[in-house]
């Protein structure tokens, strides 16, 4: 790197600061959230921008920016709250993404004639919640505890379902059987290297007695993990979650004084506001009108599907199954208004953002594909997130108790 790239880089972050700090203030001003300000300002930007000057690839997104949101989150989230959710956000995060996935698949290739596997691969880029966008909105709207941590935890394990399936797709499809086997060793083998990560960490950082290096191994841990598990070709989100999870309540509370806690908490809570707001801002930057308006009949059919999805998984599936004895055994039965707001929580950002983006450059109708994701993540990003905290305060819920995560932890 020449010394004026060097200089161009400072300006560049310099500048993404002030937008950052500028948009946070303007839309708390009018009471706007400051994700969705964020998208409409890098939509302004990409359109009055000379074209190829900003380019986004999806490295950045997923190998920088999303580990230390999810990390974020996941170490915020206190285990004693997730277990009575678990059951409920795993129903979602595997057979809700798969439903998901081939309704949306199906609804494509009828109504506009798209070809199966592009209409697959568009499926599996949408089909999961975004985690960095759901969190966002759940913190936001001040949702009550075990909703916030239900919606959390669903959108931080459900990427592995859809990353999995995308891989299947973009490989030109795979038997049933091949499938099933190749998501199951994915999720169980993220899953070990994020606990075995994450207890070395959590032991190490339990024998140091210094904020500085506790602070340090927690950034390790975010990005590290999430290496390791890529490099072995695994999920480096789901490594990453139950990572932080392991760090966030075994390291937490039996290794880290309470100097530590707080210093790490201020400093995580720093960085997650930053990278959010790049991401939605490079969401922005992303999205072109010309795309969104050559693939507008796709969008509106995809957008109706992945509605229609989250309905039947919501009030279907999961709600289905809390009236049975079983299903309240585990906790699956769930008030009505906080079914409304799940179903509205069906956000999607950076994943499916970085998904579109990593499509192989000689694959046919490719920028097609990619303007009707991005299509879809603008109408969740920009309708259902800008209503969500309305949706919560008609229903009574917002403000209704502590986002999880957000307090009771040190």
């Amino acid at each position: 790197m020449t010394g004026a790239d060097t200089i161009a880089l400072a300006d560049i972050v310099v500048a993404l600061l002030v937008a950052l700090a500028l948009v946070a203030v303007v839309s708390r001003r009018f009471a706007v959230p400051y994700t969705a300000a964020l998208v409409v300002v890098g939509l302004i930007v990409a359109i009055l921008a000379p074209p190829d000057v900003i380019e986004i690839t999806p490295e950045l997104v997923l190998v920088v920016l999303v580990p230390g949101l999810v990390f974020e989150a996941a170490f915020r989230l206190d285990f004693e709250h997730v277990r009575p959710t678990l059951a409920a956000s795993s129903l979602l995060a595997i057979p809700g993404v798969l439903l998901m996935a081939g309704l949306v698949t199906v609804v494509l290739h009828l109504a506009v004639a798209m070809p199966l596997g592009s209409a697959f691969l568009v499926g599996a880029m949408i089909s999961a919640t975004d985690p960095v966008a759901v969190i966002t909105s759940m913190r936001t709207a001040r949702a009550p505890e075990r909703l916030a941590t239900l919606v959390e935890t669903e959108s931080l394990f459900n990427d592995g379902t859809s990353i999995v399936l995308f891989s299947i797709a973009v490989a030109g499809g795979a038997a049933l059987s091949d499938g099933v086997v190749t998501f199951i060793l994915t999720v169980l083998s993220s899953v070990a290297i994020g606990l075995i990560l994450g207890g070395v960490a959590a032991w190490v950082g339990g024998r140091l007695d210094d904020v500085n290096l506790e602070l340090t191994l927690t950034l390790i841990a975010a990005y590290g993990v999430y290496l390791v598990a890529d490099r072995l070709h695994e999920s480096g989100i789901i490594a990453t979650v139950v990572a932080g999870i392991v760090i966030g309540n075994y390291g937490r509370r039996f290794g880290m004084s309470a100097r530590s806690r707080v210093a790490i908490d201020t400093v995580w809570s720093y960085i997650a506001f930053v990278l959010t707001a790049i991401v939605f801002l490079l969401i922005g930057l992303t999205i072109t009108p010309d795309g969104l308006i050559a693939a507008a009949v796709p969008i509106a059919w995809a957008v109706g599907a992945i509605l229609l999805g989250r309905a039947l998984v919501v009030y279907g599936l999961l709600g289905g199954l809390g009236r049975t004895s079983i299903g309240r055994r585990f906790g699956l039965r769930l008030p009505l208004a906080w079914s409304h707001v799940l179903f509205w929580a069906g956000l999607r950002g950076a994943i499916a953002v970085a998904l579109a983006l990593s499509l192989p450059s000689d694959l046919p109708d490719r920028a097609l594909l990619q303007g009707v994701v991005f299509g879809i993540v603008l109408f969740t990003l920009l309708v259902q997130g800008t209503t969500a905290g309305w949706l919560m305060r008609r229903t009574g819920l917002s403000g209704a108790g502590e986002v999880a995560g957000s307090s009771g932890r040190g």
